[in-house]
């Protein structure tokens, strides 16, 4: 695995299968979903798009981007925790306050009439039509714009195309390939060497069981081969994420970990579950990579250094808890399991 050190970091007896406490994710998981939520909750203006968002000079990956993964990431934790609880309530509001941003899906059809080529207005309508938010014009525009060629030999990398497959799928379209097929030219789907881990390939992994789970909602998309495949190695990757101080990526792999069908991977979350809580602020955000800072100001990091781990922390911790809950089973914050029955791709 390829990372670079940090000082300062959590000890190795906090790492994977080293001084693990049985029972010491659902300790801490509460309180981390929490404050998660809660730092996210006292930012979402932070999350406001600009009035120039519709300029095409404006910078994507600092306005759309960030509102699009709140929508995406909030609206699975609402799914995943449950009805009256104050994570579920708040987790909605969130939901609604990225849907008002975006006018009810006004300014994506604006955005897909503009730039009919693009991806990323249709994956961002995804993520909230999945939660049953819709916009009539949006659809109709997209219908026959799904329909053509050049979206079905859109050149991208395989996980990314996975992606738009799971848009269609939440959309409600007759999807433009077999999700199989793609799945099969992804690192993950290849069973790649696992020594062969780094940065890159670990979020092109980590992305690709988010799509093929939608978000972790159908753990049972997961084939077999690839199920046993993460539960051997996903405690050598976390352990690698935790000595090299890479905690953004780290809240994926236990995102990933309580995505699977089956048992909970109860070792590796006890194990991962309190160095990551260790990290997180007093005030609930988590740093994406490097030493935690001890300062105790509301703010410790910059926005855009902190809130992509922050709402990946909540969205695992949402997953972790309702993996650790079982099958059928409603705890705490935990919702519904998805039934075990397993689906092909």
């Amino acid at each position: 695995m390829t990372t670079t050190a940090t000082q300062d970091r959590p000890g190795p007896e906090s790492r994977p299968g080293r001084g693990r406490t049985p029972g010491a994710a659902r300790a801490v998981l509460p309180g981390v979903l929490r404050t998660a939520l809660g730092w996210t909750d006292a930012h979402r203006t932070r999350f406001a798009l600009p009035d120039d968002v519709l300029d095409p000079r404006t910078q994507v990956n600092g306005t759309l981007k960030p509102l699009g993964e709140l929508a995406q990431l909030g609206s699975t934790i609402r799914c995943t925790t449950a009805p009256g609880t104050p994570e579920h309530e708040l987790a909605g509001d969130l939901v609604a306050y990225a849907w008002e941003q975006v006018h009810e899906g006004a300014l994506l059809l604006e955005l897909l009439r503009a730039e009919p080529f693009a991806a990323y207005p249709y994956e961002i309508y995804a993520a909230f039509a999945g939660y049953g938010l819709r916009h009539e014009g949006f659809e109709a525009l997209a219908r026959p714009l799904t329909a053509t060629r050049a979206w079905a030999h859109t050149e991208q990398h395989a996980n990314r195309q996975l992606g738009l497959v799971n848009s269609e799928r939440r959309v409600g379209v007759v999807t433009h390939t077999d999700a199989g097929g793609v799945l099969s030219r992804t690192w993950l789907g290849g069973l790649s060497e696992p020594w062969m881990f780094e940065g890159p390939s670990g979020y092109a992994l980590t992305h690709t069981v988010f799509h093929l789970t939608d978000w972790g909602r159908m753990p049972d998309r997961v084939p077999e081969k690839i199920d046993g495949y993460l539960r051997t190695w996903l405690p050598a990757w976390a352990d690698g994420c935790l000595e090299s101080g890479q905690w953004d990526l780290t809240g994926e792999l236990l995102a990933v970990a309580a995505s699977l069908p089956g048992p909970a991977p109860v070792e590796l979350l006890d194990a991962v579950w309190p160095v990551l809580a260790d990290v997180q602020h007093p005030t609930g955000c988590v740093p994406e990579t490097g030493a935690p800072v001890q300062d105790p100001a509301p703010d410790p990091y910059p926005f855009i250094d902190c809130y992509h781990s922050t709402l990946v922390t909540a969205f695992a911790a949402a997953l972790s808890l309702r993996s650790l809950h079982g099958n059928g089973e409603r705890g705490e914050t935990g919702g519904d399991v998805p039934g075990r029955e397993r689906h092909t791709p």
